[in-house]
């Protein structure tokens, strides 16, 4: 009997294939960095096509580097980031380039719908914030800007389920990743024709494939995706999930008792109840992949990604270097300087704003309190610091609805930073556990194709054999204080910014 998975993990900058063991041993990981497109300002696109030859070049890898034969693999399943347009005929081909999650060009939709009370009279199916990158406002940009696209459209998917298309031929559209787009009623988990009705886009209603569940079967590999991939004809291919549901089970969030933090490009804090909470001060309520359970999430883009831009501008030099001596990655360079550094030092405070703002539609990155005595540590401390402390502010809004928890269970790059994730338990005041393995998206998608495939009853069955904890940080209380006076510091400053952001907004002259 086949006894290894292949999870996928389709990023907003990279993709991740991965080979896993039936008890969650990772095998094999290999990536490929995505290469987006910028035709305006404010645009986020790829090539759907290159899309897929980069996933089918790591899953090839990733088989490869596992030293297995493919034809032991029980099954595949995807992740992905969530939202966006990805429009394909009938055929399942590419209509035009991808919009991504960050994509900004319908803003004027949300503006109008806000202003209208459109997301209030609906939140109560939808139960989440709306923002430009939902495929809601981006098909009402295409009816008005690119009506010849959506005439030749058949289907919008998100992104894991255009690769999951590609795998096995067939169109679906999977269920927590339609929960987050402002689509469907997450009560009922369908979709609604009030909630299509509200948005203007009634019309839309051909283009939403038929649901299915993460752990349903979708397929199997073809003859042709087996060329390009290595994966053998034939294969099982389940649904699948939303990026923040795969990286919730890798974490091993089976019940209401934890919260998980993703740090990456979205900095996202998320737990799961049996009962949703529908309010406006919580971004999102999605439906989970275990039947029963919704995912509350706070999140934003504004987490790892910033110190990604500090580094790359900041820190070319030392890159060069290490790239010629083969020394230790540029961030374990960021993690020494920070360690070099005490909290209570410097009292710069950083706006983690660079890519998306958890406070206004207008907001920017910003460094408040420099000095002329302190340092690039200093400053880069203030990055990390300002990176933790709006997920605090995430976690303070989902407190209004539970308790806090026992412990908190962090993944994403920054997992991977020892200072990094005791600052988080320092800031938090709360242990802080970090799962094991490196790929966590990964493997989340491969919990759903070990129950797909049988190899485990339910989910929460395959988490209590796939998931392990590599380590646990406890939090300094003699930091407390210092980090309470900092983080008072930092909502000062938002507070003071609120009536000006919109004030502020500067439009670059070509």
């Amino acid at each position: 009997m086949p006894q290894y998975l292949l999870g996928i993990d389709n990023g907003s900058t990279m993709v991740k294939a991965a080979v896993f063991r039936a008890d969650g041993q990772e095998m094999s990981v290999a990536a490929r960095k995505v290469d987006l497109l910028s035709p305006q300002s404010g645009w986020s696109e790829v090539d759907m096509e290159s899309l897929w030859q980069l996933t089918a070049e790591a899953v090839r890898e990733a088989v490869s580097r596992a030293e297995i034969d493919p034809t032991q693999i029980a099954c595949v399943a995807c992740t992905g980031h969530g939202n966006g347009l990805y429009l394909v005929d009938a055929a399942g081909r590419p209509v035009r380039p991808a919009i991504r999650g960050s994509d900004t060009r319908a803003r004027a939709y949300i503006d109008r719908w806000l202003a209208d009370g459109v997301d209030r009279a609906i939140r109560p199916k939808t139960m989440q914030a709306i923002w430009p990158a939902q495929p809601n406002a981006l098909l009402a940009w295409m009816r008005d800007h690119e009506p010849e696209s959506l005439h030749r459209a058949a289907a919008n998917l998100t992104c894991k389920d255009y690769i999951r298309l590609r795998l096995t031929g067939e169109i679906w559209q999977e269920r927590t990743d339609m929960s987050g787009c402002s689509l469907i009623d997450v009560g009922t988990g369908d979709y609604d024709p009030e909630v299509l009705e509200a948005f203007g886009i009634s019309d839309m209603r051909r283009l939403l494939p038929p649901l299915k569940r993460s752990e349903d079967l979708c397929g199997t590999v073809t003859s042709a995706a087996a060329a390009a991939t290595g994966l053998s004809a034939g294969t099982p291919v389940a649904g699948g999930m939303f990026d923040i549901d795969a990286c919730g089970l890798a974490s091993g969030m089976v019940d209401e008792t934890q919260l998980c933090m993703i740090i990456g490009t979205w900095g996202n804090n998320q737990y799961i109840s049996r009962t949703p909470v529908v309010h406006e001060t919580v971004f999102m309520t999605t439906c989970y992949a275990i039947d029963g359970y919704y995912l509350m999430l706070e999140g934003s883009a504004t987490s790892a990604s910033n110190l990604e831009w500090f580094a790359s501008e900041f820190f070319e030099a030392e890159r060069a270097e290490l790239a010629r001596t083969g020394g230790d990655s540029v961030y374990e360079l960021c993690n020494a300087l920070v360690a070099q550094t005490r909290p209570e030092e410097s009292g710069i405070v950083f706006l983690p704003f660079l890519y998306g703002c958890n406070v206004s539609l207008d907001g920017k990155a910003a460094f408040f309190g420099l000095d002329g005595w302190q340092t690039r540590a200093h400053v880069l401390r203030a990055v990390y610091e300002g990176i933790v402390f709006s997920h605090r502010w995430h976690m303070e809004r989902l407190l209004q609805f539970r308790s806090p928890p026992e412990r908190i269970r962090l993944s994403g790059g920054a997992a991977r930073s020892g200072v990094w994730v005791q600052m988080f338990a320092d800031i938090l005041q709360t242990p802080v556990e970090v799962p094991s393995g490196t790929e966590l998206g990964a493997l989340g998608a491969a919990i759903g194709a070990a129950v797909a495939a049988g190899l485990y009853p339910t989910y929460e069955a395959a988490c209590a054999a796939m998931v392990r904890m590599s380590r646990t940080c406890q939090p300094n209380t003699a930091l407390a204080d210092v980090y309470q006076a900092k983080y008072a510091r930092y909502r000062k400053l938002l507070d003071a910014l609120a009536p000006l952001w919109s004030e502020l907004v500067w439009t670059a002259s070509k």
